[in-house]
């Protein structure tokens, strides 16, 4: 006979196995129904063999769905919001997104479910953080046991797009007045149905959230969650620039990149297909930016577009796009003579220009290949060749340095230049690649007499320090304002003491350091 505690101690004495992993628990009763002690260890090791977590996850969701009345569908949506949402739940938005009853143009408070019950009928696989009241799951070995086995919930992102547009065309939200600071204090499920229910619908589009789609983009202007995300696009896009407006339904779907809503909306003849709301965005102009080519496709179908509309920043379509990296939706519109692909912005910059900056490679090849200024500066100076060695983008530094014209020595208007960039942010790649250049002066001075030596010792890059040191052009005396550790030290170092630090002996002294 085996006695009824075995397992316990058993457990008892393998605590470190149940602390990593914590859906031993979940199983325990397994454990002790078996009836030999040899039984009851051969189950607890496959419970914390990482191989057999499946099992217990399985096991666990079986129960679920095998509850009586409601708990089993209760169960199983909230592991579905929780482990497929856009962005961590909190208790109260997801009690919310499970009182809400498709169909229905109310919303019941009583219908409300406590966080409680719901932890109860997911028997345990999701967890709530007591300071942060964020509902997670109960293990990071949950969620990928749930994205490899995709039939444990059937399209759940129509489903939770059908929810979170029924909640937004419900009677108590329509209701909410777009004042510049609306309480929300009883709409707490508000907020992410207003940013991510277009997320969830390009994902999967039903029939039902296209008709629900449809419905709320009949008073979109007015509506709440049109303000909602055009405060979260505010910040995202025009950093917090307090100009923004609530957009169109055809505005709102071209910026989710929801075709089938776009071809819909356009279907119904009521739109301005070059309407710029939001800082002069267009419908194309959100497609564009966001890289959703079957929206472009669909616009650019229509006669009356107008493919090279700027915004109020002077930024198009194709712009966008480049800035992106979207090279499928620059390709796009480049097959309209309309766009003009070297068009400067309000502040000068040419689509190749925030595309270097990013270091978007297939969108830089594709305009070096066309008729473009390689080298045009923007109201401050700036080329491409600089804002690339700013952020360390080494092949585009190399595409812009093997065209004709790119001068790799160029000021902008406080006499930075390339390699000075460079040198500020550490990036030795660009700095190499950049000395191997005879046009490039490495000890040119800014307007402020900085160096990029002076530069790369005020800010600890001692990689760049001792790259610089390499050359016979370069000054160790400049000027060096605020300068710390090692520039402090150059301001007094002989080069040929510095070099042979910087190669690895001994290190030189100075008055500097003693005084």
């Amino acid at each position: 006979m085996c006695r009824g505690n075995d397992a316990e101690d058993f457990i008892l004495h393998h605590p470190l196995s149940i602390i990593r992993f914590p859906l031993v628990s979940l199983n325990i009763h397994a454990i002790l129904e078996k009836s030999t002690i040899y039984r009851r260890r051969e189950r607890f090791g496959r419970v914390t063999d990482r191989l057999g977590l499946g099992e217990v996850y399985g096991g666990t969701i079986e129960r679920i769905r095998a509850q009586s009345g409601d708990r089993s569908r209760l169960g199983m949506e909230a592991l579905m919001w929780v482990s497929h949402a856009e962005r961590p739940l909190r208790a109260d938005e997801l009690c919310h997104a499970l009182a809400v009853e498709l169909g229905s143009t109310e919303f019941n408070a009583d219908n409300i479910p406590s966080i409680s019950t719901l932890v109860g009928c997911c028997q345990g696989l999701i967890t709530v953080d007591k300071e942060s009241s964020i509902v997670r799951l109960v293990h990071f070995m949950l969620q990928k046991y749930l994205s490899v086995n995709p039939d444990i919930f059937s399209t759940p992102h129509s489903a939770m797009a059908e929810i979170c547009l029924t909640y937004l065309n419900s009677e108590q939200v329509k209701a909410i007045p777009t004042d510049p600071s609306p309480n929300l204090h009883h709409t707490p499920f508000l907020e992410y149905c207003s940013l991510y229910w277009g997320v969830h619908a390009k994902e999967e589009l039903s029939q039902c959230a296209k008709s629900l789609a449809l419905e709320l983009f009949r008073g979109y202007d007015g509506h709440i969650s049109a303000q909602l995300l055009s405060r979260q696009v505010d910040h995202l896009y025009l950093e917090d620039s307090g100009r923004a407006s609530p957009l169109s339904g055809l505005h709102c779907a071209s910026f989710f990149g929801i075709a089938e809503l776009v071809a819909a909306f356009i279907e119904m003849e009521c739109y301005d297909i070059n309407g710029g709301y939001f800082g002069g965005y267009t419908p194309l102009s959100w497609a564009a930016r966001n890289g959703h080519q079957q929206v472009v496709e669909i616009l650019l179908e229509r006669g009356e577009i107008s493919p090279d509309k700027p915004n109020d920043n002077g930024e198009t379509p194709f712009w966008g796009a480049a800035e992106n990296g979207h090279q499928g939706v620059v390709k796009m519109l480049l097959r309209r003579e309309e766009v003009n692909l070297d068009k400067a912005d309000n502040y000068g910059r040419t689509p190749l220009w925030p595309a270097a900056w990013g270091g978007h490679e297939g969108v830089v090849k594709i305009l070096l290949g066309r008729e473009v200024n390689p080298d045009r500066q923007d109201k401050d100076g700036r080329t491409p060749l600089s804002c690339s060695a700013e952020n360390g983008h080494e092949e585009v530094v190399k595409m812009l340095l093997a065209c004709e014209g790119v001068n790799p020595d160029k000021s902008d208007n406080f006499g930075r230049t390339p390699l000075l960039h460079a040198a500020w942010d550490g990036r030795e790649g660009v700095v190499k690649i950049l000395l191997q250049r005879g046009e490039v002066r490495p000890d040119k001075q800014c307007d402020t007499g900085q160096t990029p030596l002076s530069y790369a010792a005020q800010r600890g890059h001692e990689e760049v320090v001792k790259i610089l040191l390499g050359g016979e052009e370069i000054n160790p005396t400049g000027r060096m304002a605020v300068a710390k550790h090692h520039s402090r030290m150059l301001l007094s170092m002989d080069m040929r003491e510095w070099r042979k630090y910087y190669s690895g002996g001994k290190k030189p002294t100075s008055t500097d350091q003693q005084t």
